[in-house]
């Protein structure tokens, strides 16, 4: 199962999709798109994300939208629950595209990151 994380309203999110769905997905597996501004992420479901991802919290989090400043997420002192509320609260704040695959995830910025999952 390929899961992705899309906006698309985003022209990145929608090339990640156009890629998997015609050149990385040859063995047609089954993908399921989540616009997950319409269904936001439980702070349950991204700190499993983060896992899969590898990074920090803070790599997910997209610090050129409003809400970043008007929440004042750069402050360092903010724990990772705090930030993961942040997420939950305002999906807007998630990067994007995010795919996972294979307990695997890679944030699609360049959407060419996608191809480590099926490499």
């Amino acid at each position: 199962m390929i899961t992705i994380y899309h906006n698309p309203h985003c022209s990145k999110s929608r090339a990640v999709c156009d890629l998997v769905t015609h050149t990385y997905n040859g063995a047609n597996e089954p993908t399921e798109i989540v616009e997950y501004l319409k269904h936001p992420l439980t702070t349950a479901q991204l700190r499993e994300l983060n896992q899969q991802l590898g990074c920090t919290v803070r790599e997910m989090i997209r610090d050129t939208e409003a809400q970043y400043k008007a929440l004042e997420l750069s402050d360092a002192s903010l724990t990772d629950a705090q930030l993961y509320e942040a997420l939950a609260t305002h999906p807007i704040l998630l990067q994007r595209p995010i795919v996972v695959r294979d307990g695997r995830a890679v944030i699609g910025r360049p959407p060419e990151n996608v191809a480590k999952l099926f490499a």
